[in-house]
């Protein structure tokens, strides 16, 4: 079995290159294992070499190191390929995804805990062609993470500082709602919308979690609505939004269980975030992706650690 470590060397403050090179070099001399270590030069450079080698064939194991970012890219690069699995290494700023774990989430800081770790299949978002791990949204909460790495070099705003620095801006000089026409299952209605999320995981934006009964292996999204609102309505609520409390304020905020999901803006494009990351779209359509993703983690680990109980609207 070979086991890859892609590394991005620009993830989080500072260059932890280094530290993952010993750790490769670690399990080799203490395990014998066959270890190669690769660095990203661009973005989307974790799918393309996650992609060549699950190519090559034969058992494999790949480490990402960086965020979350880096963490979504190895994903869909490995998507769907049987001989091969995927960990991470935290290295980013948020590392919201391994929040799924709940205290487990500390122990994926050494491959020591990880090379030997039991595989489990992930679910995954598919948006028009592109899949995401954890949390697919558009509208305020986009435009938002659209912004926010213009904050997160700042020394006293890191993970959900950034985010929330993002979020005042946002709110203060734009426009916080949009017109789209969307589609749950074929039931289709008009208006005006604040966001969407579509979630298969429970934590985004440096720790928001708006889904919080949401599971990453159940084969079911749960995609969050927050109709039109006022600035100082949505000042309000968000607080219930980023605390998974959404039944608190019905009149704004629905979760429903969809198969498809379409969105389509009146004017202009659509801002989607796919695990932090972002793209530019003239409209956007989301479903449970065909494909599952091998993932493995510490010995116990579990996926849904935090995952609370769920109670949600079904569309048909």
């Amino acid at each position: 079995m070979r086991h890859l470590f892609i590394i991005n060397p620009t993830a989080g403050k500072r260059d932890q290159t280094s530290r993952v090179l010993a750790m490769a070099e670690g399990l080799r001399r203490s395990h014998g294992l066959e270890c190669a270590c690769m660095l990203t030069q661009r973005p989307g450079h974790a799918a393309q070499l996650a992609r060549q080698a699950a190519e090559e064939g034969g058992e494999l194991r790949v480490y990402a190191c960086g965020g979350d970012g880096t963490v979504s890219e190895t994903a869909n690069g490995l998507a769907g390929f049987s001989n091969a699995a995927m960990t991470c290494i935290p290295m980013g700023t948020g590392n919201d995804f391994l929040r799924n774990f709940g205290e487990d989430a500390a122990l994926f800081a050494d491959a020591e805990n990880l090379w030997d770790g039991p595989q489990f299949p992930l679910d995954l978002i598919d948006c028009s062609g592109r899949l995401c791990l954890t949390i697919a949204c558009t509208g305020i909460d986009a435009r938002v993470a659209d912004d926010v790495h213009r904050y997160s070099s700042a020394p006293f705003l890191t993970g959900h500082g950034s985010y929330v620095a993002s979020l005042a801006v946002n709110f203060l000089f734009r426009g916080i709602s949009r017109r789209w026409t969307v589609s749950l299952d074929g039931q289709t209605r008009t208006g005006e919308y604040t966001l969407l999320a579509v979630c298969n995981g429970r934590y985004y934006g440096g720790g928001f979690t708006p889904v919080p009964d949401a599971r990453m292996d159940d084969g079911v999204l749960s995609t969050i609505l927050i109709t039109g609102s006022r600035r100082l309505a949505f000042a309000l609520h968000v607080g219930e939004y980023a605390s998974g409390n959404w039944r608190r304020v019905p009149q704004y905020m629905q979760v429903v269980q969809a198969q498809k999901i379409c969105v389509r803006p009146e004017t202009g494009d659509l801002t989607v975030s796919l695990d932090g990351e972002i793209f530019h779209l003239p409209e956007a359509e989301f479903r449970l992706s065909e494909r599952k993703l091998n993932f493995f983690g510490p010995a116990g680990c579990d996926c849904n650690r935090t995952a609370r109980t769920a109670s949600f609207t079904k569309t048909s």
